[in-house]
């Protein structure tokens, strides 16, 4: 098993209290379109809480039907951060875990947002996790940021 990860960022013309809970809230759905071998989020079902405290779960839904459950481990601004497991499809195949962190900073009149990726591959999966992230993910998060950004700036 090994882990590999990708960032990005972006800035927003708001401060870190206006960002975070926009941040934390934002539309799976509505964000993360399909992209080459990377497929759609569909649907997010099955969410307990607001998705608002740690512990809380939910099921995000792939437009190849894969699924994963994700579970916040963190929501206390500057920092929300969740795990996700039990992958199921194409995906569920090569990836053990997956954990995602955002962080909000104060940047001159607005805030930055910080977002990480790191995927743990399951044994044999290394070298195919590796380059998906390498040339799928890590551009599809830099495209995907700046629509979200943009959401959490009011």
């Amino acid at each position: 098993m090994s882990t590999h990860s990708a960032s990005a960022s972006a800035h927003v013309a708001a401060p870190p209290s206006d960002v975070f809970p926009r941040l934390t809230q934002h539309d799976a759905t509505r964000f993360y379109p399909k992209s080459g071998v990377l497929p759609a989020v569909v649907e997010v079902r099955d969410q307990t809480g607001g998705w608002d405290a740690a512990g809380q779960t939910r099921t995000v839904v792939m437009s190849d039907g894969g699924t994963f459950t994700e579970t916040l481990r963190v929501v206390t601004e500057p920092v929300f951060a969740y795990d996700l497991t039990e992958f199921t499809g194409f995906f569920g195949l090569l990836v053990a875990r997956a954990r995602s962190e955002w962080r909000v900073a104060a940047d001159g009149e607005g805030t930055t947002i910080s977002w990480t990726y790191a995927f743990t591959s399951k044994p044999g999966g290394g070298l195919l996790v590796a380059a998906i992230v390498r040339l799928a993910w890590a551009g599809y998060m830099r495209t995907v940021l700046p629509p979200i950004a943009a959401s959490t700036a009011g």
